[in-house]
């Protein structure tokens, strides 16, 4: 009886190992697992090749939209508004008062939660890059400064405010960890990134960051987008003026200004994107920190 249960036991042992070597089914098993690999590729092919068509298609749009623009509503546009309004601009003000002017707005507008790109197009029209980015970064310091001291008055009334939302609250936190250099380098990286910087000017204080790296990460973030509004400014000028004399731009400047718009816009797209995923993996390592 020892013997027959020993051969029982043995003879079931090598069914499931043939089962196993079988794979259940009778299929090879090395053919089961290149079925799967080969699905599994092929999967990704779609998908690879559907991404190459909807981005083909997106690019196909845009270049259409920008013709569009280009011929037919940005002449019409320009004809009616910008070109009125430069004139007036340059009646009524000397470049002295409107340097002022420039520098009052910039100022004011964000404590008050109005945007700041139509100032900084007037500085890009009127004194160009060098001049016009200077104007405006001095600008900028006070006005990113005002909201952040006002905001302290209100602190606790912030965090309450940034409870109700944590999820959408813990970007902005990130700038309240670390020392002075982290919390400057997330402070760039919110600037950088599509965070409404209106609205961050009043919560940052609500997340502890010191004034000074708040200062510094504002303005090393803002400068990308100080630069293409500037950019902007000058390329808009430069179609009210070919509008205004009854003259089209050359090829050799229609093609020096789309390219330069288009590695402008796409720098700065590359930097928005990296400061996103900086700002993830900042997140990460905060949660792996506190666990």
């Amino acid at each position: 009886m020892t013997y027959n249960a020993a051969g029982d036991e043995d003879l079931r042992m090598d069914r499931e190992y043939v089962k196993l070597e079988g794979g259940g089914d009778g299929s090879p098993p090395c053919a089961a697992v290149a079925s799967r690999s080969c699905g599994d590729c092929c999967g990704l092919g779609r998908r690879s090749l559907w991404w190459w068509g909807k981005l083909l298609l997106l690019v196909v749009f845009a270049g259409l939209f920008a013709a569009v623009i280009f011929k037919w509503i940005g002449p019409f546009l320009i004809d009616k508004g910008i070109i009125p309004i430069i004139n007036w601009e340059m009646k009524t003000f000397s470049k002295t008062k409107l340097a002022l002017v420039v520098f009052g707005s910039l100022t004011i507008f964000p404590s008050l939660l109005l945007p700041s790109s139509p100032s900084m197009w007037v500085a890009g029209m009127t004194f160009g890059y060098a001049y016009g980015f200077l104007l405006v970064i001095g600008a900028v310091a006070i006005g990113v400064s005002v909201p952040y001291f006002i905001g302290s008055l209100f602190y606790h009334k912030i965090q309450v405010w940034l409870d109700r939302y944590p999820k959408k609250a813990s970007v902005i936190r990130l700038a309240g960890e670390g020392d002075s250099f982290n919390q400057f380098r997330a402070v760039a990286f919110i600037r950088i990134s599509p965070f409404p910087y209106i609205v961050y000017n009043y919560c940052a204080v609500a997340t502890d960051v010191k004034y000074g790296p708040y200062l510094l990460g504002t303005l090393v973030g803002m400068v990308p987008e100080i630069f293409v509004t500037l950019y902007t400014g000058i390329f808009i000028k430069t179609l009210a003026d070919a509008s205004y004399d009854q003259q089209s731009l050359t090829a050799s400047q229609i093609i020096l200004n789309l390219a330069g718009f288009c590695i402008t816009a796409t720098t700065t797209a590359i930097v928005t994107l990296y400061a996103k995923r900086r700002l993830k993996e900042l997140k990460m390592e905060e949660a792996i920190v506190l666990k």
